[in-house]
């Protein structure tokens, strides 16, 4: 998967997560950024893999998004893989 792809993957799963207040907040919380800070970050490669992480944290919410994008839960995997840089990422 291109970094690219990975991109509008996680761009995404962020819009969705952005439509309920109660993950934002979960999100914020696991992030350890605030509300004004998101626009900024979701520009940053290492953001959007936590945006996948976070997902990837949480069977239901995954399995959520992957229905109404019609992904298959391991494209997920594969595109936090891509933005992580491989292996060597320790999330």
């Amino acid at each position: 998967m291109s970094v690219e792809e990975a991109q509008g993957i996680a761009t995404q799963a962020l819009v969705q997560l952005s439509q309920d207040p109660e993950q934002v907040g979960r999100f914020l919380a696991f992030s350890g950024i605030g509300p004004d800070q998101i626009r900024d970050a979701a520009s940053e490669p290492g953001f959007l893999a936590g945006v996948l992480e976070f997902y990837m944290m949480d069977e239901a919410l995954l399995l959520a998004f992957c229905e109404n994008a019609g992904l298959r839960p391991t494209m997920m995997a594969a595109a936090r893989y891509a933005l992580a840089g491989g292996p060597e990422y320790d999330a």
